[in-house]
């Protein structure tokens, strides 16, 4: 089988209905996520619990609700097949994608497949810490060689992600992944949502740094981590309100994507 054979193969896989309305599910399960960490930092940001505000303890909010268990299958079904869809495009070069709109299509497979894995692990009756696995992630990473610089490097490009987040919710260009205008309830949650995680994200990039200058993975703690650190900077609780708030518009946002999405 040629090059041209798998680009076909893969443009009829992600075409397929059940992978076009598979992505939308995952769409929507990344909406319901969103809402869920919106909640749980705002809780963070107001008392003293509040929970784990990353995918883990919204995941862990889910497995205690009732319906939870069906809603968590839902979300590994919808990951998955986000994820293969993700490969698709990365493989078939859909839309004119060039090299660069290819690795941001393997890059998201990734965390697509991360997102599936841990929904998993909490649908078949365990857990896990996001914020635990960061930490493992940058200890084991740091005991290599030119483990810092490599954890350094990781930090960086979490801020060029979250760079790109503010520039895509400033200039709304998250609107050329949908099929046709949204209303404009959704590009004003769009545009509010993509800058507040590209804050959020910032945070997140510029923890990974300090662990590399200071060699302590502990210093690393994920997107948990990094909600909580933004409540100890001055007027920190409102900060963080308003980081939720764009969480939350960020979810809603997703939800109208779950049905307009370019799929």
């Amino acid at each position: 089988m040629n090059t041209a054979d798998v680009q076909t193969a893969a443009h009829k896989a992600g075409n397929s209905w059940v992978v076009e309305n598979g992505a939308r599910v995952g769409y929507a399960m990344s909406g319901l996520l969103h809402l869920l960490i919106a909640y749980i930092a705002l809780k963070v940001a107001w008392t003293a619990g509040g929970g784990s505000a990353d995918q883990s303890g919204a995941l862990a909010t889910l497995a205690n609700s009732t319906g939870g268990p069906f809603v968590l299958w839902l979300a590994v079904v919808g990951f998955v097949l986000l994820a293969v869809w993700q490969l698709t495009e990365a493989v078939s070069g859909a839309h004119g994608a060039e090299a660069s709109d290819r690795a941001k299509n393997v890059g998201k497979m990734v965390v697509y497949a991360v997102l599936a894995w841990t929904a998993l692990t909490f649908a078949t009756g365990s857990s896990t810490s996001s914020e635990g696995q960061t930490k493992d992630f940058t200890a084991g990473l740091m005991q290599q060689t030119g483990g810092r610089v490599l954890v350094g490097a990781i930090g960086l490009g979490v801020i060029g992600v979250a760079g790109y987040h503010v520039y895509k919710g400033w200039k709304k260009k998250f609107l050329e992944d949908l099929r046709e205008h949204p209303g404009s309830w959704a590009v004003h949650a769009g545009r509010f949502g993509y800058i507040a995680k590209g804050a959020a994200l910032a945070v997140v990039g510029a923890l990974f740094l300090v662990a590399a200058v200071h060699k302590a993975p502990s210093e690393a703690t994920g997107l948990d981590g990094g909600l909580r650190t933004l409540r100890e900077a001055p007027a920190g609780s409102i900060l963080l309100t308003l980081v939720a708030l764009g969480l939350a518009a960020y979810g809603i946002y997703s939800f109208a994507r779950a049905r307009y999405a370019r799929v």
